[in-house]
């Protein structure tokens, strides 16, 4: 680069001579730096080295040497920055094959050698062994390094390796610099050593170069030396010549190493293969990366943004979406909402001027007003509610991602109230308490602005380094936070005890709301109960800056137990300094401070595991203790008390469900994230009085709480933070934990009637009717909200499994609150499960709460159709049955309220009569009689209500008592007239046949072909079985009993092919040979063709033959004939059964000759076939 060939010229050649060069080396350990070394590297740090030369013109080499030796960094983890990926990204296994770790490997096996240093150019050659399973030589790769002011801004290896991170060998050469410097050879800069040659002396050493590389660099030698002969030449016009190892030149820009072209090429790989979990994972780790960067205050990490920035702006899939007219995909939408939060991060650099804030704002603007830049809404809907305070652009145009960004670029860090919170742990005014609002009442400072801005501060000097600064402003405003909680309860009792007692609830409710809007105004936002989503208070809970999450991230870092070694870090600079950079806003400042970090690294004797242990995943949960605030000894907070204040306060909020199906399901997974950071949380005393305090002031919060006493129906459920606040409070106060539960238990969208009493209930009337109409937005997540409302209940009635009151108080809210069938039935499931254990003994409270839960689900989903029905009824007897004899009676006496027939009989009767039952619950003879008559009971009334469905069960429970039998019997005789067809009698008669009533078989089938009806060509229908089972069944019985069954048979079925098989059935054996006596078998006889009922069905039989045979003819092809002629021969041995057959036959076929003489191919097969 060119600051890496800075011109040379001869003005040092009257410097002293005849210093010796000695690379000294001063170890930490043993003495203390001299003033050579702490002067140099203050300047090795902070001034480039060609402003050191010409400030004097005599520098005594030792000065020279010193400053060229500290110009190298010292610390490792800026070497670690540049070659792994962040912490929070990488795995156990993938931790040892980051460069970094693999660089620490060559070095410790000794694997650099030739390292020489000559100006601010270090080059060395680093051996790699390769797979010792295939053999392969150890490789050298040459590396070369440049360097300036304690950056490296060059780098280059023979490895070839292209990738955004630096490869091992230029690890490994770095790590040999910093922790074994003194065994680098150190040469000044290579002009300083060809100033000490005479022209012999140089002539020799150009000639012994080209001869060295004279296949490269000969040509390039040869031009140079033509150029330098030309007096008017270019070159001859330029003062002094190029030196690589000469460091940059004053006004270059310095910054470490960063390969841009790796970046953007790598950016555009991750986001070519789409939303596979490796590129998001990745992309994730270069935002990581860039907040890293930032961190330190590297100008890189604005720098890698703005390429990232660049290839998600070349997307080709914008265009592609934005054309077929479908959302993004939320992995790349949560990709896109990280980029536009990191924006707003770096344009809030307290230490950036107002002209490179402008220089950010132009940049910015560029991209959003590209018509393809996401818009800040997901669902494409300008309907983000920013509340008062917010910082507002005024434009009509839709809001794009970077809107936010381009709006902080306005803001300003000048406030003198702010300065001083930034500035001073001490800052208080006892003597006017809260004055202008800007104080509480114990005299310490509060930072009034809109919330998720405030925040955005807090973000922004936490991620600039500026930690002590961000603590102070997040105190400052979470006091502000329970001073706007206080003075609203304070109102609202005030309100309330005015109110008169002739006044309705709403208007109270009304007159109350505003008086407080005022007072919450821009913090909260608009509080009515009443208004629409687009009316609401900003939710902070999903919110695109992540308020709460700034807040607890700082406060919870500062509350970090350290590691038992801890490692020592690099100073981040003075609280005062930082602070001062703060307020001046200067871009000179800003870099002051970053050399100022500089400085104060670690000397080049840090050990590996310095870096090592920054880098390294973390394999558990951080620990936490309490760290009093600084500056606030008598209030007895700690960081860790005020971070778990403010998740309580940002969960505990009231919002309104946003819109569109990306913002709520975003808004759920915030909460979820904050309430598993909660939970990581530790509860000690300390932290347990925090939480009942908050939880009385949420659940007395009135409008402006998730958890007041009404709230308005588009409020965003906290059913999952309510089990949580649950489960941490039943330990320590079970009274408050089950009110709190309970209250969160509530879903108003849902909800017809009021959810309490209270004088503001009213305004949830009407809520479900409100969504039916469009009011409100449509809940995409619904089904989740549904589900942990669910988790909640299932939570309560575990806990309260031994307390009837608790449990029924539960109860009565689930079966209020809880509106899908299917997640009360989840619950009930849960509950039975808990209370019935494997191995425990059964909690027969909760197992009765659970059967009263389930009779109400039977009922619910009693007159629609639910998914998973069944699965409901079958449990809903199990549960009866674990429970007793009293339990299963109360289902079949109720079942017309809880079950269909068919569930009743086939189900909930057949259960109870089942012999498992009875032994299961070890009944006595009277008890078993007892459930037996009431299940036969509840089969004769199903069986009345739905013969169809509900007869043939019945007949099998009522079968062993002979009046139900009979009573069920007469139920299937009186159905056959209409309600019940010819197919369910046929069953019903089989299974009498089967169970050993033939009569009442034969009287059910009889019935059943008088219902029956069989066409001409319906000669594959199910009932044919039927037909020939009843004449069998007929058939056996006797003479008497076929011959009023062909009758019928007759009339009803028409299929020739049919009648001629019974007709061939009939005749095989004689009529009663099933149920005759032996004695009287002798007399029975077959049945004649030319008598009565045979007859009847021959001329039935015949009839049909002749009916179909010119039916078939009607639309007969020529590839049927054949099926045609086989037809014809099947009728002939029907006809030649009767007496006249053949003559009956022959008029048949002279009939079709006649009639179809057309069809001449057909009429030549009858004849050649019939005659």
């Amino acid at each position: 680069m060119a600051s890496a060939k800075r011109h040379c010229t001869g003005l040092r050649a009257e410097k002293c001579r005849h210093y010796k060069s000695k690379n000294g080396y001063n170890s930490k350990g043993r003495t203390p730096d001299s003033l050579l070394d702490i002067s140099a590297k203050v300047v090795a740090s902070h001034i480039p080295f060609q402003q050191v030369e010409e400030r004097s013109s005599r520098i005594p080499e030792p000065v020279q040497t010193r400053i060229v030796f500290w110009s190298f960094p010292r610390n490792e983890k800026d070497i670690c920055m540049y070659s792994s990926l962040h912490h929070s990204v990488v795995s156990e296994s993938e931790f040892q094959k980051l460069p970094f770790q693999r660089g620490v490997k060559l070095l410790e096996n000794n694997c650099v050698e030739n390292v020489l240093q000559v100006g601010f150019h270090l080059s060395g050659t680093v051996t790699e062994s390769g797979p010792n399973l295939y053999g392969e030589e150890p490789q050298s790769h040459h590396v070369s390094i440049s360097f300036d002011r304690c950056k490296i801004t060059s780098v280059k290896c023979s490895c070839g390796n292209r990738d955004i991170f630096w490869c091992q060998h230029v690890v490994a050469l770095s790590l040999y610099r910093i922790r074994r410097a003194k065994d680098v050879q150190l040469r000044l800069p290579i002009s300083e050593t060809l100033l000490q040659m005479d022209r012999q002396q140089l002539q020799k050493f150009a000639q012994y170069l080209i001869s060295a590389h004279h296949t490269s660099v000969l040509p390039t030698a040869q031009k140079l030396a033509d150029e330098i002969l030309k007096s008017k030449s270019k070159i001859n016009q330029v003062a002094g010549a190029p030196d690589p190892t000469a460091g940059a030149s004053i006004g270059e820009e310095n910054c470490w190493h960063l390969d841009e072209e790796q970046v953007m090429e790598q950016v555009k790989v991750y986001l070519q293969q789409g939303s596979y979990y490796d590129s998001g994972k990745q992309l994730n780790s270069l935002f990581a990366k860039v907040r890293e960067m930032l961190q330190v205050r590297d100008s890189n990490g604005a720098r890698m943004l703005t390429l990232i920035t660049e290839q998600f702006m070349a997307d080709p899939r914008l265009q592609l979406w934005r054309q077929q007219g479908t959302p993004m995909a939320d992995k790349h939408r949560q990709l896109w909402d990280q980029l536009g939060l990191l924006w707003m991060v770096v344009v809030m650099n307290p230490g950036y001027s107002q002209t490179e804030k402008e220089l950010w704002k132009v940049h910015l603007n560029q991209w959003s007003c590209n018509d393809l830049c996401p818009l800040e809404d997901a669902d494409a809907r300008n309907s983000l509610n920013q509340g008062p305070g917010a910082i507002q652009t005024g434009s009509d145009r839709q809001r794009t991602i970077f809107n936010r960004a381009v709006e902080a670029c306005t803001l300003e860090w000048i406030d003198p109230h702010l300065q001083a919170i930034l500035n001073n742990d001490y800052y208080c005014n006892h003597e006017s308490s809260e004055r202008l609002g800007k104080f509480n009442t114990e005299g310490y400072p509060l930072w009034n602005e809109h919330f998720p801005t405030a925040c955005a501060r807090v973000d922004a000097l936490r991620s600039h380094g500026y930690t002590n600064e961000a603590l102070r402003l997040a105190v400052a405003i979470i006091r502000h936070l329970r001073k706007v909680q206080k003075d609203y309860l304070k109102q609202l009792k005030q309100a309330g005890s005015r109110k008169s007692k002739h006044r309705k609830s709403v208007q109270q409710h009304q007159s109350t709301s505003s008086a407080l809007n005022e007072l919450s105004n821009g913090l909260f936002g608009p509080t009515s109960s009443t208004s629409t989503q687009g009316d609401g208070p900003e939710a902070w809970v999903g919110h695109p800056l992540n308020p709460i999450g700034c807040l607890i991230h700082t406060l919870l870092e500062a509350s970090t137990v350290p590691e038992e070694d801890p490692k020592p870090q690099s100073s981040k600079g003075s609280s005062k300094t930082s602070s001062s950079s703060a307020s001046h806003h200067t871009s000179s400042s800003h870099h002051h401070h970053h050399h100022h970090h500089q400085q104060n690294s670690s000397s080049s004797s840090s050990s590996s595991s310095n870096s090592s242990s920054n880098s390294a995943p973390l394999s558990s949960p951080p620990r936490y203790r309490h760290v009093p605030v600084r500056g606030h000894r008598d209030s007895g907070d700690s960081y860790l008390m005020l971070a778990y204040e403010a998740v309580l306060i940002g969960l505990g909020q009231q919002r309104n469900m946003p819109v569109g199906f990306y913002a709520q399901d975003k808004a759920c997974r915030a909460e979820e994230e904050l309430i598993k950071k909660h939970r990581d949380i530790p509860l000690d005393e300390r932290l347990v009085v925090v939480l009942q305090k908050q939880v009385k002031t949420l659940m007395e919060g009135g409008p402006l709480s998730g958890l007041g006493l009404s709230i308005p129906p588009e409020s965003v459920p906290l059913h999952t933070f309510g089990r949580y606040l649950f489960q941490a409070l039943l330990p320590h106060n079970e009274a408050m934990a089950y009110e709190v539960g309970l209250r969160a238990l509530r879903l108003p969208i849902l909800e017809d009637s009021p959810s309490s009493s209270g004088p503001d209930s009213s305004a949830l009337t009407g809520s479900v009717n409100a969504v039916l109409m469009g009011r409100y937005p449509h809940w995409f997540v619904i089904g989740h909200i549904e589900s942990q409302q669910c988790q909640l209940a299932s939570c309560m009635m575990s806990a309260a499994k031994d307390n009837m009151k608790r449990l029924r108080s539960v109860l009565e809210a689930a079966q209020r609150h809880i509106h899908s069938a299917s997640q009360l039935f989840k619950l009930a499931q849960e509950a039975y499960k808990v209370a019935t254990p494997v191995d425990g003994v059964t909690h027969y409270t909760l197992l009765k709460a659970t059967f009263e839960l389930g009779l109400h689900i039977m009922g619910m989903t009693h007159v629609k159709l639910t998914w998973g029905r069944s699965d409901m009824v079958r449990w809903m007897v199990q549960c009866a049955t674990e429970i007793g004899v009293s339990a299963l009676i109360t289902i079949m006496q109720s079942w017309y309220t809880l079950f269909s027939p068919t569930e009743a009989t086939s189900v909930v009767a057949s259960t109870v009569m089942a012999p498992s039952t009875a032994v299961r619950l070890n009944l006595n003879y009277r008890q078993q009689e007892e459930l037996s008559r009431c299940a036969r009971s509840v089969a004769l009334q199903c069986a009345a209500k739905d013969p169809p469905a509900c007869a043939l069960s019945a007949l099998t429970l009522c079968e062993k008592d002979p009046v139900a039998f009979k009573a069920a019997y007469q139920i299937v005789v009186d159905a056959s007239a209409g309600a019940m067809n010819s197919q369910q009698l046929f069953t019903v008669a089989r299974y009498m046949e089967h169970r050993g009533y033939p009569s009442h078989a034969y009287d059910l089938a009889v019935l059943a072909m008088r219902n029956l009806s069989l066409g001409y060509n319906q000669d594959a229908h199910p009932a044919i079985n039927d037909v020939f089972w009843a004449c069998a069944l007929s058939h056996s019985l006797g003479k008497a009993q076929l011959s009023n069954m062909i009758p019928l048979v007759v009339k009803s079925v028409k299929c020739a092919s049919v009648l001629a098989d019974v007709l061939h059935r009939c005749t095989l054996t004689a009529p009663g040979i099933g149920c005759q006596p032996d004695v009287k078998l002798r007399c029975l006889k077959l049945l004649p063709y030319d008598k009565d009922p045979m007859r009847q069905l021959l001329d039935a039989a015949i009839g049909a033959y002749v009916n179909t045979a010119h039916s078939r003819l009607t639309h007969i092809s020529p590839r049927h004939y054949g099926d045609f002629i086989e037809f014809l021969g099947k009728a002939r041995e029907t006809f030649l059964l009767a007496p006249d057959g053949h003559l009956r036959f022959a008029k048949l076929t002279d009939d079709l000759k006649i009639m179809y003489r057309g069809k001449k191919k057909l009429m030549h097969l009858v004849r050649e076939r019939f005659g």
